[in-house]
């Protein structure tokens, strides 16, 4: 694996919803949502993750968000773009335009609907990483790409591909990051993807967090992550029941659908308007978020 600097691709990592307005991406509103989160203490952004919709969105729209993200950015903090598509053409197109426009890693989602086999998997990544110098982490997202990466598998991966540091883990499997992180090392890069797992994840190894919760209250999640990090546990223990409600959320309808209609309450961008097959939150959605968001009140 290429050696990463200590604090490299470590810390709260938000993905980035997509806003829309009149149908079209609002990058203007894009480019505020990056200036808060490093106002706010994240230590990196992720571009066009689950939470930003990239199924909704063309190659040539991710092309975009990827390059207001680059440049709003402007070297403050690190951009993760993912990168991953259904096609390997369409996720080598999109790597090498992350890399060219200066984003800081790759992002790539085990390919959806396709259930390839794990040497087929094996194939994907070591195309994909063959065609960029930048790290590439894995996207294990099984509940929705119906597809489940093996530890060998990952195994296999780093060895033919030195670039090769890390992986989103979105899935319950906790025992999963343990075997990786004794089978690839400390320095393996594990990010939390489920927001209900981000202490226990933490606690096993993992190097961050990719919670989708961050789009609303960053400096909580950040402090998360710190507390961790210091070894405070009374302290992480606390954060993480603050931001319990807040974590279940996410779920209360298919993400980013909650998450946008809160941003919107707390005036973070102006409509939570979606794509279709997408939709805007419903009033029970609504009300139950507005519980959520009373009783965080000063978070």
């Amino acid at each position: 694996m290429i050696s990463l600097a200590p604090n490299e691709l470590r810390g709260s990592y938000p993905p980035l919803v997509t806003p829309f307005r009149d149908g079209r991406i609002d990058l203007d509103t894009y480019e505020s949502l990056v200036n808060f989160q490093i106002q706010s203490g994240s230590h990196g952004v992720v571009v066009a993750g689950t939470t930003g919709e990239p199924a909704l969105l063309t190659i040539d729209e991710r092309k975009a968000l990827a390059e207001a993200a680059v440049s709003a950015a402007a070297g403050r903090i690190p951009v993760m773009v993912a990168t991953g598509a259904l096609s390997l053409a369409d996720s080598i197109e999109l790597t090498t335009h992350a890399e060219d426009i200066g984003a800081a890693a790759m992002l790539v989602v085990t390919p959806a609907f396709t259930r390839p086999p794990q040497r087929g998997l094996i194939g994907f990544y070591e195309a994909v990483c063959k065609c960029t110098s930048k790290p590439v982490l894995m996207y294990h997202i099984p509940g929705r790409s119906a597809t489940t990466a093996s530890v060998d598998t990952l195994e296999a991966i780093a060895e033919r591909c030195q670039n090769f540091v890390g992986a989103k883990h979105a899935s319950t499997d906790l025992g999963w990051v343990t075997d990786v992180l004794v089978r690839l090392g400390a320095d393996f890069r594990i990010f939390v993807g489920l927001e209900e797992l981000s202490l226990p994840m933490l606690a096993l190894g993992a190097a961050g967090m990719v919670n989708a919760v961050s789009n609303v209250f960053p400096t909580a999640i950040a402090a998360l992550y710190q507390a961790v990090q210091d070894e405070k546990l009374t302290e992480a223990r606390r954060l993480h029941q603050s931001l319990w409600e807040l974590n279940k959320s996410v779920f209360f309808d298919t993400n980013p659908i909650p998450i946008k209609y809160m941003m919107r309450k707390r005036g973070l961008i102006p409509t939570n308007e979606e794509r279709l097959p997408m939709a805007p939150a419903t009033p029970e959605v609504e009300r139950r978020c507005d519980l959520v968001l009373a009783a965080v009140d000063g978070l």
